[in-house]
């Protein structure tokens, strides 16, 4: 597995893989009304070269694939953390999130946070992070539970 900095040229396979980890991966904790909602977010494309030109985006590499990618915005949140659905249970998400939290004491952040999925909830909470508040937001008129956490660095 190699880590990488993302480059425009990755995002269509970047947006791929967060349409489908989502659809398979997040299937038990979300319906299908509320995976459509969430995946539409895919269709902003502003919003996701924003994501490559200003945000830390690192993605794990096998083969000539993307397994995932993870991002840190202004050195201490972490934006999109998603590992492809073929992908699970092999360390990629231990190593991002390795990398972000390297990242984000390089800009001296002393508290790493994100809002976290219930798919995603207990993996991050074996990483040390911390519920603070769950969140229900609204995506096209339809409820989306998450959780806002965080990590002492």
């Amino acid at each position: 597995m190699d880590i990488r900095k993302a480059t425009i040229s990755d995002l269509a396979e970047m947006q791929q893989l967060y349409i489908e980890t989502i659809q398979s991966v997040c299937k038990n904790d979300y319906n299908p009304e509320q995976i459509e909602a969430w995946t539409y977010g895919v269709k902003n494309k502003e919003r996701w070269i924003e994501v490559i030109e200003k945000q830390f985006v690192l993605l794990a590499i096998i083969g000539n694939q993307i397994a995932g990618f993870g991002t840190l915005k202004d050195g201490n949140y972490i934006d999109f953390f998603y590992i492809h659905k073929d992908f699970q249970r092999q360390g990629i998400a231990d190593k991002i999130l390795n990398e972000l939290e390297i990242e984000a004491r390089k800009h001296h952040s002393k508290i790493i946070t994100s809002d976290i999925s219930i798919t995603a909830k207990p993996f991050f909470e074996k990483k040390g992070f911390a519920v603070k508040a769950e969140q229900k937001n609204i995506r096209l008129g339809v409820e989306l539970i998450n959780f806002k956490m965080e990590k002492e660095l």
